[in-house]
């Protein structure tokens, strides 16, 4: 028995991400993104063919891969539609793998779920689970590292820069963040947004420095926007500016566009205890 339809949310970027010491393993905490998604929708029939409105999201073996995984079969037509790209940060192939999977009426837990992801494509993001943002994610590894406390009111504004680049999951070429892990907790501990998004800002300048892309805008941007801090997908094209709840210029979205991001998105995340 399958689902007719299904919804992931995405996510839009990292508040951080590296390694967890030198050698350690890549870690993230995941900046949610309610209003970003991949829509699911099945249609029975013989055989399986996965569509993705042009978008590459998922094609067969990948698809097959995962329901190997999980022990699940389903036949007939699967239509998937995302409204964030390919390559953006933003969750796509992860949500993609979520909706295939709950399509299927996989009944496996968001652990087991995590793994099978990880065994089909390498990496994943834990949009499997009900607040994501709470985790310290090995995202090559589908382990929970540390559970997190829950994230501080932020208003959330940004786009994608420059060109999209899908994640590598051998790619470890990324900055050791150990040492914000504990001032992580403390600050979400005590509902301290600004701290929240001044530590975020601090993960992305360092991947920026290692990793470029050279003359990115988002600190500018932030800086001129009155922005608490910023937050950008560390293997591909989000980039978002953190305000402090209220905080938020009316007329931001045209600043973005002339900075260069396309597909301007706000939303809200934090502040539910």
């Amino acid at each position: 028995m399958s689902a007719a339809a299904v919804r992931v949310a995405g996510h839009f970027g990292e508040f951080l991400q590296g390694r967890i010491g030198p050698g350690g393993p890549v870690a993230l905490v995941t900046l949610p993104c309610p209003v970003l998604a991949v829509t699911a929708r099945h249609v029975p029939g013989p055989g399986l063919a996965v569509h993705g409105a042009g978008q590459m999201l998922l094609g067969p073996a990948r698809a097959r891969r995962l329901l190997t995984a999980l022990r699940c079969r389903l036949n007939g037509r699967v239509m998937l539609r995302a409204t964030m790209p390919a390559g953006g940060g933003a969750g796509a192939s992860t949500a993609a793998l979520v909706a295939l999977a709950r399509l299927a009426g996989a009944r496996s837990g968001p652990h087991d779920l995590a793994r099978a992801c990880v065994a089909t494509e390498g990496a994943s993001d834990p949009l499997m689970f009900d607040v994501p943002e709470r985790l310290l994610w090995a995202s090559r590894r589908a382990v929970v590292l540390d559970r997190l406390p829950p994230l501080p009111a932020l208003d959330v504004v940004g786009g994608f820069y420059g060109p999209h680049r899908r994640t590598e999951a051998r790619d470890m070429d990324f900055p050791d963040i150990a040492d914000l892990i504990a001032p992580w907790r403390a600050a979400a501990e005590a509902g301290d947004g600004a701290a929240v998004a001044a530590l975020a800002a601090e993960s992305a300048r360092r991947t920026l420095a290692m990793r470029g892309p050279e003359g990115d805008p988002t600190e500018a941007l932030a800086r001129a926007t009155g922005a608490a801090g910023f937050a950008i997908a560390h293997t591909g094209s989000a980039r978002a500016l953190l305000f402090r709840r209220g905080d938020m210029p009316e007329d931001i979205a045209a600043t973005l566009r002339r900075a260069g991001l396309r597909g301007n998105v706000r939303f809200e995340v934090g502040g539910k205890g």
